[in-house]
């Protein structure tokens, strides 16, 4: 497998699972992956979020861990990153109102490098105006934004992962495996 360098964007309120979880299981497998925040440097740190489901009509909301960022945003080079993770949760739900957030994503999608997103990732997605004709699975609550910004909203099991080009997407953590799977599928191409 090739070693990887891998662009994480996240922030406050970011998932935790869906931060935590690709963060540690690409760099055990040989990547490498700089987790950044707008406004913060290396050693600072993001607040997660557990989103749990049991039983209620949408997810519970628990703290989780304080993520330290091992890269500093404003040091990011697009040039240097083979690929882009962006993790659910609250996050993204604020990420997409800055506009060299959206910049990043869109560069990705310009130079058809692979990116991954699950949950609520699909916020940033939509903002950046990279859906247009793309399949795409989220938290289903994100389905009207999908649908808005032009893509086809992939309607899979909690536990299912769709590709789309350069894109791989999931609904929330539970789908780790195979998105994370497919993830690699395309970083290996």
């Amino acid at each position: 497998m090739n070693n990887k360098k891998i662009l994480m964007i996240t922030g406050d309120f970011t998932e935790d699972y869906e931060t935590m979880v690709p963060f540690q299981t690409l760099m055990a497998v040989g990547h490498s992956v700089d987790a950044v925040c707008p406004d913060k440097k290396s050693g600072d740190t993001v607040v997660t979020a557990i989103h749990d489901f049991e039983g209620d009509q949408t997810y519970t909301e628990k703290r989780g861990h304080n993520f330290v960022l091992n890269a500093t945003f404003d040091d990011v080079v697009l040039e240097d990153y083979d690929a882009l993770v962006i993790p659910g949760g609250r996050a993204p739900e604020y990420l997409r109102l800055n506009p060299q957030v959206l910049f990043m994503v869109k560069y990705f999608f310009d130079t058809n490098k692979p990116v991954a997103a699950v949950c609520h990732g699909a916020q940033l997605l939509a903002a950046a105006g990279v859906l247009k004709g793309k399949q795409c699975s989220a938290y289903p609550a994100c389905k009207p934004e999908v649908e808005s910004a032009g893509g086809t909203f992939a309607e899979i099991e909690v536990f299912e992962a769709v590709t789309d080009g350069n894109l791989v997407t999931a609904p929330a953590w539970p789908a780790h495996p195979a998105w994370l799977s497919q993830f690699m599928i395309l970083l290996n191409k």
